[in-house]
């Protein structure tokens, strides 16, 4: 468990507000902000993906991915890589960005799938703009991505459009 401000949150039942508090290394506990509730929500959100559950249920990566991305004021690539039941090995952010882009190398994605043995993977990213359409550019990327990885045999599966309220997934689109 980590050891920083953000691991202990607790709840005030007592107001109305309902705010979450934060317990300092000294033991004090203070009013959490923005921040540390969403890095508290990121931690958390690895409990949606079950390392031993196969990746069956396109909804509950979506919530995975939006857990993990939305919120950042910034552009954030990322992965969750396979193996061949479709169970996870790795969630990584692999690229990030500026307020409207993040590079996304396809040699890096396949040496990082080569090196973790990954026969799948699930892309996602998103847009800090807090509208989940993708753009032609994501369209492009998802099929040069696609292509690169077929050559040693990896399958993307999806590539999700994160927003802060919304997901799209290119899959469901026919995009992939």
């Amino acid at each position: 468990m980590n050891t920083n401000s953000t691991a202990a949150l607790s709840y005030d039942n007592m107001n109305d507000a309902h705010p979450l508090y934060v317990r300092s290394p000294s033991g004090r506990y203070r009013p959490a902000t923005d921040d540390q509730i969403l890095a508290a929500g990121r931690v958390a959100a690895e409990s949606l993906i079950a390392t031993d559950d196969a990746m069956s249920q396109p909804g509950r990566v979506a919530k995975f991915f939006q857990s993990k991305l939305s919120g950042l004021g910034h552009e954030c690539a990322a992965f969750l890589y396979l193996d061949s039941q479709l169970k996870p090995i790795r969630y990584i952010e692999q690229a990030t960005g500026t307020l409207s882009h993040a590079s996304i190398y396809p040699r890096e994605i396949v040496k990082t799938a080569l090196r973790l043995n990954a026969a799948a993977l699930v892309m996602a990213h998103n847009h800090p703009s807090g509208i989940a359409e993708p753009s032609p550019a994501d369209i492009n990327m998802t099929r040069q991505l696609k292509q690169a990885l077929a050559l040693i045999d990896v399958r993307v599966l999806d590539h999700i459009i994160v927003a802060a309220t919304d997901t799209t997934s290119l899959a469901e689109r026919g995009q992939v």
